[in-house]
């Protein structure tokens, strides 16, 4: 058990950053200092009294990001219950069986969201919040919360009658070892699961960020992934807010002009990105800039001068806002050509690694000690891994990790928690891949993905999707098994076919040769018997991880 508790850690930073401001709506240009944050949190501490809100129980979060979703859920957690963020992407069916399942007994909310929710089924909800400025919506019985806080002036007042002084930012004392966050999965295996993540699970991950210097007083973050997935909520909310940095929100996932457009504005210190985001920024908006063909060329030029690399280094720098001294990509892998690409141009790139139950982080390298195609290097001080193989530096096999960073287990669902956990407290990940002696993490694939070859070899349909996506109109991919072969699922880039003047009718003929080409790229028992166009992109999970399990079919 860590000895820093995060609870303290929020303590200190508002003291210490009273003045300096900490939460920017982008679109909205309303700002939070660290004081006003502090006075808000106050201000809904009383609220939660009011609801009869105690230690432990379950307060329910879903909306766009917002800085009044932040200060809800900081609120929440120095309060001393549990929050219960939803991802915005779930469908209501999902958010009535999170709300009914948590037995979350107040809800915050957008204020369309309520509207889609069957109050009658959500029995366990006193009351419902509005994000915008956190008015009743609904209550189950009476109207004494709405009373209530009409009068919230005159109750503030009451309670801080010298006003409210750096001294009153004082929380509750939470144990470390308590759960303070049910986080549900949105996993690809049509099913969420609440991932119980105690305060010492918290605290691992944010002290790590201070010790690594991840984020820093007055650093600037632009947040625009999910806040409720366990990836931005650490690294874009948690961590900076732990610092005294400035954390400028996006709402929700904007297109590649519009997020270049803030990040030029706001000009971030560090970003935190998903790799679908980044390819597509690269694909789109800066490799046609810097001439068609010039990146492949580029990559084939070993000895083009260092200046010309220093330009483009320079070029995609500014174009993401110009003072960005690391980018870390998580969630998924990188595409190599475009990884290939910025590491040779010295691009500040880090691949890192985690998952939900880890609150995520389980491994992470500085930029500078970056190891092509890994994930990084084990968080040797939070936790300890091994690989399930005879050789687990040279033969793929499951993760397993153990340590501060590591669940509590799954909510109401000792099966689900029995099957990851085991009785040593080794997490198994379900990722396979193999370990350097430094502990430089390389992964392969899903276990739960991992196919058998003709002769029993080991194929893992994401290394075959990795190749298939780099060529010639594809946008996305998955390999998947029929009758005993591979098939590829393709849905083509159209703006590249287009662009290009590739009908319709030819596109089939297009794939065919990427087809003949993939298969001299790969291994003799990973060759792909068919390429299937398909006409939609493939449905993803929020984190954008496609739902595999809709097309194994």
């Amino acid at each position: 058990m860590l000895q820093t508790n995060l609870i303290k850690i929020y303590e200190e930073s508002f003291r210490s950053n009273l003045e300096l401001p900490a939460l920017t709506d982008y679109f909205k240009q309303e700002t939070f200092t660290y004081y006003e944050m502090a006075r808000e949190i106050a201000r809904l501490h009383l609220l939660f009294a009011e609801c009869g809100i105690k230690p432990g129980d379950k307060i329910a979060l879903i909306g766009r990001n917002n800085p009044r979703w932040c200060i809800c859920y900081i609120a929440t957690i120095t309060y001393g219950a549990v929050i219960v963020p939803i991802l915005q992407d779930f469908n209501p069916g999902d958010v009535n069986h999170i709300l009914i399942h948590s037995e979350a007994k107040i809800l915050f909310c957008g204020d369309t969201y309520w509207d889609v929710i069957d109050e009658e089924q959500v029995e366990n909800i006193r009351a419902v919040f509005s994000l915008t400025d956190y008015h009743c919506i609904y209550e189950r019985r009476g109207d004494s919360i709405t009373r209530f806080q009409k009068n919230i002036i005159r109750h503030y007042r009451k309670r801080y009658p010298r006003g409210f002084a750096p001294e009153n930012i004082s929380y509750r004392d939470v144990p470390n070892d308590r759960v303070i966050l049910l986080n549900y999965t949105s996993g690809t295996t049509g099913y969420s699961k609440g991932v119980m993540l105690t305060c010492n699970n918290l605290t691992g991950n944010v002290q790590y960020g201070i010790d690594e210097k991840v984020h820093y007083k007055r650093s600037r973050v632009l947040s625009f992934l999910p806040l409720a997935h366990a990836y931005g909520c650490a690294f874009d909310m948690l961590l900076p807010l732990a610092v005294g940095s400035h954390i400028t929100l996006l709402g929700k996932m904007p297109t590649p002009k519009v997020l270049l457009e803030a990040m030029a504005e706001v000009k971030p210190n560090l970003i935190c990105c998903v790799p679908l985001i980044l390819e597509k920024i690269c694909r789109k908006q800066i490799f046609p800039l810097l001439g068609q063909g010039f990146v492949r060329i580029a990559l084939k030029l070993p000895l083009i001068d260092t200046k010309i690399y220093s330009s483009i280094r320079k070029k995609l720098l500014d174009a993401f806002g110009g003072e960005v001294e690391q980018f870390i990509i998580g969630g998924a892998p990188l595409n190599k050509e475009v990884e290939e690409f910025l590491l040779k141009i010295k691009f500040p790139l880090t691949v890192g690694y985690g998952m939900t139950e880890c609150a995520p982080l389980i491994s992470y390298s500085h930029w500078t000690e970056y190891k092509a195609t890994s994930v990084g290097r084990l968080l040797v001080r939070h936790l300890e891994a091994r690989i399930e193989s005879s050789d687990p530096q040279t033969v793929p096999g499951e993760l397993l990790v153990r340590g501060e960073h590591v669940m509590k287990g799954y909510y109401k669902n000792p099966k689900a928690t029995e099957e990851v956990l085991d009785a040593d407290g080794w997490l198994h990940t379900g990722d396979v891949g193999t370990i350097d002696p430094d502990g430089t993490i390389y992964l392969r694939g899903r276990s739960k993905t991992m196919l058998l070859g003709p002769s029993g070899q080991n194929i893992y349909p994401e290394e075959i999707e990795a190749k298939l996506n780099n060529l010639y109109c594809v946008s996305e991919s998955l390999i998947v098994e029929r009758d005993g072969r591979l098939v590829a699922l393709v849905y083509p880039d159209m703006e590249q076919a287009d662009a290009d003047g590739v009908r319709d009718e030819e596109l089939q003929e297009v794939m065919n040769k990427n087809l003949a080409e993939l298969n001299t790229l790969v291994a003799s028992y990973e060759r792909v018997s068919a390429i299937v166009i398909y006409p939609n992109e493939f449905e993803k999970t929020p984190k954008r991880s496609i739902k595999r399990y809709l097309y194994n079919l």
